[in-house]
């Protein structure tokens, strides 16, 4: 059995789901998504919850049970609410700011670095060490904080680079004369 799957989905005020054979289409406040759960999986909506079953006991079906629920209960989370990525510049000299709807990073290379945000997604600037990604869909909003943060991850030995708020970077001592 699984323990997430278990769970019923509570839909909040303002937001609907609909459901058409195995899509589940969510539409709230901040947008509206959309998407197939896999044909092993029941879906049943009854009094504002939203309940996943497995159709069979086979291993795929209990894998895809627990998955599926993750994906649309983040779906509706992001609709009504939203998620937000924040990441650090550390480093003299690493500074962000905002070019239109585009990110421009200053990382210490021999020119800018401009990012522009994906459909769905915005970036701000609070401050010039301080980049915040928020969208509706958590997949593609970890995936742009993730494609930011390669372009300087964080080092080791001095901590430099870009990292996720609240991430700890193991460091290493240098040299020893």
């Amino acid at each position: 059995m699984s323990r997430i799957g278990k769970q019923p989905i509570v839909v909040p005020n303002g937001t609907t789901v609909t459901l058409d054979g195995q899509t589940v289409k969510v539409k709230g406040p901040k947008g509206e998504l959309t998407w197939s759960v896999a044909p092993e999986i029941e879906l049943k909506l009854e009094n504002g919850e939203l309940t996943l079953a497995p159709r069979d006991d086979t291993p795929r079906a209990r894998s895809m049970w627990g998955l599926s629920r993750s994906l649309v209960g983040n779906m509706v989370t992001g609709v009504s609410e939203g998620f937000e990525r924040t990441l650090e510049l550390v480093g003299v000299g690493y500074r962000a700011a905002m070019k239109g709807n585009a990110l421009s990073l200053q990382l210490g290379l021999s020119h800018d670095v401009d990012v522009d945000p994906p459909a769905g997604v915005s970036f701000a600037v609070p401050k010039q060490t301080e980049i915040k990604i928020s969208g509706i869909d958590k997949q593609v909003v970890g995936e742009v904080a993730a494609k930011i943060r390669k372009y300087r991850p964080p080092e080791p030995y001095k901590g430099k680079g870009i990292r996720y708020a609240g991430e700890t970077v193991r460091r290493k001592e240098g040299k020893k004369k």
